[in-house]
């Protein structure tokens, strides 16, 4: 696994404006670099996940 898809930060309570921007900065890091080369062909993505449980 990348090193870049893995991220540790400390923050109180009291910090959620710091927890936001941090959870922002690694979710656009994430879509960046693309599908979990840990996911496997028969797992779900996102959406068909959903779509079959509306169903």
């Amino acid at each position: 696994m990348s090193p870049d898809r893995i991220k540790i930060i400390y923050c109180t309570a009291a910090e959620g404006q710091k927890f936001q921007n941090e959870a922002i900065k690694i979710d656009k890091t994430i879509r960046k670099l693309g599908s979990s080369p840990l996911r496997t062909k028969g797992t779900p993505k996102k959406g068909k996940a959903k779509a079959k449980a509306q169903a």
